[in-house]
């Protein structure tokens, strides 16, 4: 799932290459992406792009006080093109869900949403303002804008594993799975510590691998076209990924829990005094 370093990454290319054209037309190839009716698709047709931002990990285009928002969810993603086939894509077919030109269909450039796998969850919105989507408007503070004092207020008495909280976007918007487990990994924190009785040496460990971690993924990701934005997020991943693997710290083996449809990787050495978590998934196949 895009997190806030690769949709910050996706807005930075926005601003470089969209702003300053102008939207000749929207395509939309799975009616289910778009979430919202009114202001309809079409009322982005012959504006200029002003600007493009985030807000925890969706992906804002402002189209001259009309917003196009956009929730890539786990398997979307945004393909840019420098010029953009003009024969409107067939709905239902692939992995395209809506085809944004702009400049002259066939000859301007533009972007691709697009979906892999059968879960479809990516999500579109035209509106007046980014708040109107109830998703954003349900966001606590971005993840990279919290200083310590905050994060501890954030978290004081909460009773709900660390790992939980950190993903929590109405607690605290833009890390997602993958830069959680990174965090605690950096933080030499468990996932399964209660995020309200964290030292006050653990609360420092803990701010400052969120800050540190965005902060690197943001700095590499940033610059690098869309196509190679998934790439460089693995390549710069500890623990996220790598079970089996040693962990480059300690060289301790990467291990794993498994939940329905997810799963973390952690150091036991580096994060739980060198204790495997429980994972119920395997205790059940095991029993």
């Amino acid at each position: 799932m895009p997190e806030l370093p690769e949709v910050e990454a996706l807005a930075h290319h926005l601003r470089e290459h969209a702003v300053g054209r102008v939207v000749a037309r929207v395509d939309v190839a799975s009616p289910q992406v778009l979430k919202t009716f009114d202001p309809p698709v079409t009322a982005l047709h012959g504006r200029e792009v002003t600007g493009a931002g985030r807000f925890g990990k969706h992906l804002d285009l402002d189209c001259d006080g009309l917003h196009l928002v956009v929730h890539l969810a786990r398997a979307g993603w945004l393909r840019w093109s420098d010029t953009v086939a003009a024969a409107p894509p067939k709905p239902g077919r692939g992995p395209l869900a809506l085809r944004a030109h702009l400049g002259p269909p066939g000859r301007g450039p533009g972007f691709d949403l697009t979906e892999a796998g059968t879960k479809k969850g990516l999500a579109a919105w035209v509106v007046h303002d980014p708040a109107e989507v109830p998703s954003v408007a349900r966001l606590g503070p971005d993840a990279l804008s919290l200083g310590r004092a905050e994060l501890a207020e954030l978290l004081a008495g909460r009773t709900e594993r660390l790992k939980t909280a950190l993903t929590d976007q109405a607690l605290l918007a833009g890390i997602g799975n993958a830069y959680s487990d990174e965090i605690l990994h950096t933080a030499g924190l468990s996932p399964y510590a209660t995020a309200g009785r964290l030292s006050a040496q653990a609360l420092d460990r803990l701010h400052e691998a969120v800050i540190g971690v965005l902060t690197d993924a943001v700095a590499r990701s940033v610059g690098q076209s869309a196509a190679r934005l998934k790439g460089e997020k693995r390549s710069g991943l500890r623990v996220h990924g790598r079970t089996g693997l040693p962990c480059p710290v300690c060289a301790d083996t990467v291990r794993e829990v498994s939940f329905a449809d997810k799963a973390f990787q952690y150091c036991p050495t580096c994060q739980t005094g060198g204790r495997p978590l429980a994972d119920r998934r395997m205790s059940r196949l095991l029993k």
